[in-house]
C-alpha cells in the first residue's frame, strides 16, 4: 500500500546541509531484491547471447578497415622520416601518431558504417521496432535520480513524459520513482512540494524517496531503489534530471525488453534540446545532424556487447540486480574508492553474466540537455575523466567479455588523446627545432624577398594535422551528406539553406574548442594522477553570468600554452599554418568560453537561422518558416504538445 514517511534526521553525510533538511517519503510497499556486490574476478567465460547475424564479419571488417586506414596515414610519415635514418624523437613522434591515429581511424570508420547502413536500410536495426508498440503486458519503473537540481524543471519534464503517456492510455503500465539525493536542505524542499503537486495531478502513480545517506552518489542511490523495490519490477528506465522521453518510445523500449528475453539493458541515443546558449546550440544541432550515423554505426558492429550512457535506457531489473552490485577499487581517491563512471561497468558486469547490452539509434523521441558553457561542461567532465581512468584497474579483470574490454578503453582513450596529441605537437616543434630552416630568394615586382621554407619533414607535421582534422571530423562529412541527400531529413532541418550555414558555424566551433579541450583534459588528467579528487558537485543547466575575471581563471592553463606556442612561432614562422588553428583558440579560450554561455548569443544564432534543429523549426517565427518547405517528417506526436516549452 502506498503511505507518507516522513521523518526528520541528522544524518551524518559528506555535506552538512543535509543535517538540516527533514528526509521525506512517499513509497510503495517494498519488494526487496537482492543485489550482491561482485569482486574485479570472475571464473569462466561471458556465456553466449543472441544477437544480429554475421556480427563476427562485421566486427572484422571494421577492425581490417581500423588497421588499413591506419596504416595509410602512418605510412607518409614514417617514409619522409626514413630517408636520412630514424632520430629518436621521431620514433616517439610516429608512436604519439599511431597512438591518435588508430582510434581516430576507427572512429571514422565506425561513422561510414552508419552512413551506409542510413542510407540501405533506414533506421531499421536489430530490435525491427513495429510502427505502432504493443501496450505492455507488466509495470515498468521509470527512475528519475536528483542532486541539488531545480525543482521545477525536473517536475515539469516528469510531466511531460507522463502526459505522454496519458496520450496512448499507457499510463497505468508506468510508476515514476523521484530518486531524491539532495543535501541541500532548500532543494529538498523544493522538490517535496514539487512532488506534493505533481502527485496530485499525474496519471502515472508517483513515488518520492530521499536518502539519508549518499553512499556511492547515482549508482548507489539507483542500487539502493533496485534492493528495496526492483522485485515488483521485470523494468526500469533510467533518467537523468535533464532527461525527457516520448511515451511512444517508452512503449517501444518495453515491447523490446519483452520480445527479446535476454536482453539486459537497451540504450537509446539521445538528441539535445532546450539549447539556450551558443555552445548549447552548437552541441544540440552537432547531435542531431550527425549522432544517428555514429549511432547506427556503433549498434551494427558491437551488437550486444555495446554501449551505456547511464541514462534514456531500459534495463531488465534482476538482471541489473544479479549482475551490477558494483566492487569497491582498492586504494584512496582518485583512482580507488567506489566506481564513479558506473554505466562502463554496469554494462561489462551484465554481459559477464550472460545478459545482452544493445544501442538503438532507431527510436527518436528521447532527449537531454547540455551544459549551458563549456566551463559548466569542463567541470562535469572532469567528475567522468577521473572515472574513466577508474577504468584502467578494469581493463584487465578476469571474464569480462573482449568487447566490454573495448568500450571501457575507447572511454579511457577519449581522455588520454589530448595529452597524447599535446605531446605529438610538442615533439614535431623539437624536430623542427633541431635543424635550421632553409632559406628561399624568390623574386618580387620590388625585387629579391628571403622566405622560410617548410623542411620535408615540416610538410609531415602539415600532413599529421590534416589527416587528423579529417578523420576527427568525418563523422560530420557523413551526417551532413545523409541529411542533404535524403529528402525527408533535407526537408526536416529547413532545406539546404539551413543544412550548410549551421554545418559551417557547427565545424568552425568545434576546431575552435578542440585546442581548449586537448589542455583542459591534459589538466584534468595531471591532476588526477597526482591524486586529486574531483568531488561530487551538482550540475550546472542553466545558463550563468561568466564574467571576465571568472574566465581568465577558469582558462588560465589554456592561456599559458597558447602562449607557448605562439613564442615558438616567432622563431619558426613557416609553422604558422600548422598551429595557427591551435594557438588563436587557446590565446582566446576565455573569450569564447564566456560569449559560448551567454543566451543572448544563441538567441542571435537562432534568430538568424542558425544551428536549428528540426522541432524547432517546427516552433520557429514565421518569417524562418516560410523561408522553408513543409517536412514530411513530423516532431513525435508524443512531445509535440510539449516542445514548445522544451525547444
Amino acid at each position: 500500500m502506498d503511505g507518507l514517511r516522513s521523518r526528520q534526521f541528522g544524518a551524518s553525510t559528506d555535506d552538512a546541509w543535509s543535517r538540516e533538511a527533514p528526509v521525506r517519503a512517499w513509497l510503495p510497499s517494498e519488494a526487496p531484491l537482492d543485489m550482491p556486490r561482485h569482486g574485479l574476478a570472475e571464473d569462466g567465460t561471458p556465456p553466449p547471447v543472441p544477437g544480429p547475424q554475421g556480427l563476427a564479419p562485421r566486427r572484422s571488417a571494421m577492425l581490417v578497415a581500423t588497421l588499413v586506414l591506419s596504416l595509410l596515414a602512418f605510412l607518409t610519415p614514417a617514409r619522409v622520416y626514413a630517408e636520412d635514418g630514424f632520430t629518436a624523437l621521431e620514433i616517439i613522434a610516429l608512436c604519439l601518431f599511431s597512438a591518435l591515429i588508430v582510434p581516430l581511424s576507427g572512429w571514422f570508420c565506425n561513422a561510414f558504417a552508419g552512413l551506409i547502413l542510413q542510407v540501405v536500410r533506414g533506421d531499421r536495426d536489430h530490435f525491427d521496432f513495429p510502427e505502432r508498440p504493443r501496450r505492455p503486458q507488466v509495470r515498468t519503473a521509470l527512475l528519475m535520480p536528483l542532486y541539488n537540481e531545480d525543482a521545477g524543471a525536473a517536475f515539469a519534464r516528469l510531466a511531460r513524459i507522463d502526459q505522454g503517456l496519458r496520450d496512448l492510455d499507457a499510463a497505468g503500465a508506468f510508476d515514476l520513482f523521484v530518486l531524491s539525493d539532495s543535501t541541500c536542505p532548500e532543494a529538498a524542499e523544493a522538490e517535496w512540494a514539487a512532488f506534493q503537486g505533481f502527485r496530485l495531478s499525474a496519471a502515472c502513480r508517483t513515488y518520492y524517496r530521499r536518502r539519508e545517506i549518499n553512499t556511492e552518489r547515482k549508482a548507489g542511490n539507483v542500487a539502493d531503489w533496485v534492493r528495496r523495490f526492483g522485485g515488483a519490477y521485470p523494468h526500469m528506465v533510467i533518467l537523468d534530471a535533464d532527461s525527457l522521453m516520448s511515451g511512444e518510445t517508452l512503449l517501444h523500449l518495453v515491447d523490446a525488453m519483452e520480445r527479446h528475453p535476454r536482453a539486459g539493458l537497451i540504450q537509446t541515443a539521445p538528441a539535445i534540446i532546450n539549447a539556450e546558449t551558443l555552445y548549447q546550440r552548437v552541441q544540440q544541432f552537432g547531435v542531431r545532424l550527425y549522432g544517428r550515423v555514429a549511432a547506427t554505426g556503433l549498434a551494427w558492429w558491437t551488437g550486444p556487447e555495446s554501449a551505456y550512457f547511464g541514462h534514456n535506457a531500459i534495463v531488465r531489473v534482476r538482471a541489473f540486480a544479479d549482475s551490477c552490485g558494483l566492487p569497491v577499487l582498492p586504494g584512496r581517491k582518485p583512482l580507488g574508492g567506489h566506481v564513479m563512471s558506473h554505466d562502463s561497468v554496469e554494462a561489462a558486469y551484465l554481459r559477464r553474466q550472460g545478459w545482452s547490452v544493445h544501442m538503438t539509434g532507431a527510436l527518436p523521441g528521447s532527449y537531454e540537455e547540455a551544459p549551458p558553457g563549456l566551463q559548466a561542461f569542463l567541470a562535469r567532465d572532469r567528475r567522468w575523466c577521473q572515472g574513466n581512468m577508474q577504468h584502467l584497474r578494469l581493463l584487465t579483470a578476469a571474464g569480462l567479455h573482449p568487447m566490454s574490454r573495448l568500450q571501457m578503453l575507447i572511454g579511457v582513450m577519449a581522455y588520454l588523446a589530448s595529452p597524447l596529441w599535446f605531446l605529438a605537437l610538442l615533439t614535431g616543434l623539437i624536430i623542427q627545432f633541431q635543424t635550421e630552416p632553409r632559406l628561399l630568394e624568390i623574386s618580387t615586382v620590388h625585387g629579391w624577398r628571403t622566405i622560410v621554407e617548410p623542411r620535408q619533414d615540416g610538410l609531415v607535421v602539415i600532413w599529421m594535422a590534416a589527416l587528423s582534422w579529417f578523420l576527427l571530423f568525418g563523422p560530420k562529412l557523413f551526417g551532413s551528406l545523409l541529411a542533404l541527400c535524403r529528402r525527408r531529413d533535407r526537408e526536416a532541418f529547413g532545406g539546404v539553406g539551413f543544412i550548410l550555414p549551421g554545418v559551417a558555424l557547427e565545424v568552425v566551433m568545434s576546431v575552435i574548442m578542440a585546442p581548449i579541450m586537448m589542455v583542459s583534459h591534459t589538466r584534468m588528467l595531471i591532476e588526477i594522477f597526482s591524486g586529486r579528487d574531483s568531488g561530487w558537485r551538482p550540475q550546472q543547466r542553466e545558463a550563468g553570468r561568466m564574467t571576465w575575471s571568472e574566465a581568465f581563471a577558469a582558462h588560465a592553463w589554456e592561456v599559458r600554452a597558447g602562449v607557448v606556442f605562439a613564442a615558438a612561432l616567432l622563431a619558426r614562422p613557416d609553422l604558422t599554418l600548422v598551429f595557427l588553428p591551435i594557438v588563436l583558440p587557446l590565446l582566446a579560450s576565455p573569450a569564447i568560453s564566456l560569449l559560448g554561455s551567454r543566451v543572448e548569443v544563441g538567441a542571435l544564432a537562432r534568430r538568424y537561422g542558425f544551428l536549428l534543429t528540426p522541432e524547432e523549426l517546427e516552433l520557429a517565427p514565421r518569417g524562418l518558416r516560410e523561408r522553408r518547405p513543409t517536412p514530411s517528417a513530423p516532431a513525435p506526436a508524443n512531445l509535440a504538445g510539449a516542445l514548445p516549452e522544451a525547444a
